[in-house]
């Protein structure tokens, strides 16, 4: 079954990521063999994983978090889903309706 994951980098900073091995992809970007972004951020620590049914449904999930703001990443990992929907939008600067 395929994987979508968030990591949280040495540097603090998140990548996400989709694998259909979780502890191989793991292992891999620990080791400097994953992705350009987590080479240089080691160590990385599994924060937040999901498994889905199919790849195409876990390559689509992946790019959506990608798009998603950190606060609303954090909120993902630590199981806030009810803060979601209101994370999904900016406020207004100019303070118009």
């Amino acid at each position: 079954m395929p994987f979508v994951y968030i990591l949280q980098c040495g540097d603090g900073s998140y990548y996400v990521g989709s694998t259909t091995d979780m502890i191989a992809r793991l292992t891999e970007h620990n080791s400097g063999g994953g992705a350009r972004y987590t080479r240089s951020r080691r160590p990385v620590t599994l924060a937040w994983c999901s498994e889905v049914e199919r790849v195409d449904e876990a390559y689509a999930l992946e790019k959506r978090i990608q798009g998603w703001r950190r606060d609303k990443r954090q909120a993902l990992i630590e199981g806030r889903y009810a803060d979601l929907p209101s994370l999904s939008h900016t406020s207004r600067v100019d303070g118009g309706g």
